[in-house]
């Protein structure tokens, strides 16, 4: 497949076909590599985004949501 390198301000920019993104898991602020090797450009999806937990509670939501799960009457020594 060919594309167009653009302008992007004083840098170039490479717009990504979405199933070319999709096949390797990229999406909108995704990190990526970027490598050269024999005189070409590779680009790699970046291995384990970091997310914070604010990031990952910010996705919470009444729909996504477990509801809580009863387990039985405690055994043992534990105490509730």
């Amino acid at each position: 497949m060919q594309t167009r390198i653009q302008k992007w301000g004083n840098s170039l920019a490479l717009r990504i076909p979405s199933a070319f993104a999709e096949e390797i898991g990229l999406a909108e602020n995704s990190l990526v590599n970027l490598n050269l090797k024999e005189g070409g450009l590779v680009v790699t999806a970046a291995a384990g985004e970091k997310w914070s937990l604010d990031e990952l509670l910010s996705r919470v939501t009444d729909d996504n949501r477990h509801r809580e799960w009863e387990t039985g009457a405690a055994e043992g020594s534990e105490r509730w």
